[in-house]
């Protein structure tokens, strides 16, 4: 089955979708993107994922485009054209084709160039590796100072991805210069202590996670101490327990940290029971 994506107004079968070798996120990475993902059918979170695009668009001095109840139209027809039950949408915004490559903004009358597709990923809420765990190593973070602007400039994620993989392990911490861990390469940080979840706090540092911000929410609910302040990689590996959050990956549990394993070294209750919170809440609340 051939996919369908949408295009600047169209839905059309991937193999014709193109976009202009002037536009702005093919030459300066200047673009916002978002991803959304879909349970039974339905959109998760997706009020959260809308207003984050808002401000990511305006810390740029972009106009958005679309309205989040358009969004969330174009969002439900390329699930119903895809048929997924399970999956994610990708959603990326640039600012445009302006003809021609410069470093200053064209016009900001120019339209928008406004992209999206679905991935199809049939045991996305039980994934095989919420039940072993990931296992991480940690990385200096060396990305722009912006990074609570969810841009389309992921290069050193993808490096830090790909150090990983190098290594034989899930994904990569960043560590910053004040020895503490920010987040992962596309996910947020946590570890575990008794009672109490600890997690980096809000600023220019971190994404200002969707997910994030909804376990902490149900955290809290569950009765959980929350502590929002950077951990150091020896506090995650005298941990409890640890996880990243992400909305490609829910809560996953981390079992390891730079080749220690944090607490027994399987995935532990709190991040299990965060897991489970968070999907019965989220298809309580799909669109």
């Amino acid at each position: 089955m051939t996919r369908t994506v949408y295009v600047n107004g169209s839905y059309l079968p991937e193999d014709q979708a193109t976009v202009s070798i002037f536009d702005r996120g093919f030459l300066m990475a200047d673009g916002v993107y978002e991803v959304t993902s879909v349970l039974d059918g339905k959109l998760i979170d997706f009020e959260g994922h809308a207003i984050r695009l808002e401000r990511s668009m305006a810390a740029l001095d972009m106009t958005s485009p679309i309205t989040s109840e358009a969004l969330a139209d174009m969002f439900r027809e390329l699930v119903r054209l895809n048929d997924i039950d399970q999956g994610m949408i990708y959603l990326q915004i640039t600012r445009g084709n302006p003809g021609d490559r410069s470093f200053v903004f064209p016009d900001a009358s120019l339209p928008a160039t406004i992209v999206a597709f679905t991935q199809n990923i049939p045991n996305l809420a039980d994934a095989p590796a919420a039940k072993t765990g990931f296992k991480v190593i940690s990385v200096p973070d060396m990305r722009w100072g912006r990074v609570d602007i969810k841009t389309t400039q992921l290069l050193y994620p993808s490096m830090a991805k790909m150090m990983a993989k190098k290594a034989g392990v899930d994904d990569s911490w960043f560590v910053a210069d004040d020895g503490g861990i920010t987040e992962g390469t596309s996910n947020n940080a946590y570890i575990v202590k008794g009672n109490r979840i600890i997690t980096r706090q809000l600023s220019t540092d971190i994404l200002h996670g969707i997910t994030r911000a909804s376990v902490l929410r149900f955290a809290a609910e569950a009765q959980f101490e929350v502590e929002e302040r950077p951990f150091t990689v020896a506090e995650a590996q005298a941990a409890d327990e640890a996880f990243s959050t992400a909305a490609s990956i829910f809560v996953m549990p981390v079992v390891e940290v730079d080749g220690k394993p944090v607490g027994k070294g399987t995935p532990g209750p709190v991040a299990a029971r965060l897991r489970e919170i968070y999907l019965d809440e989220m298809r309580k609340t799909a669109i």
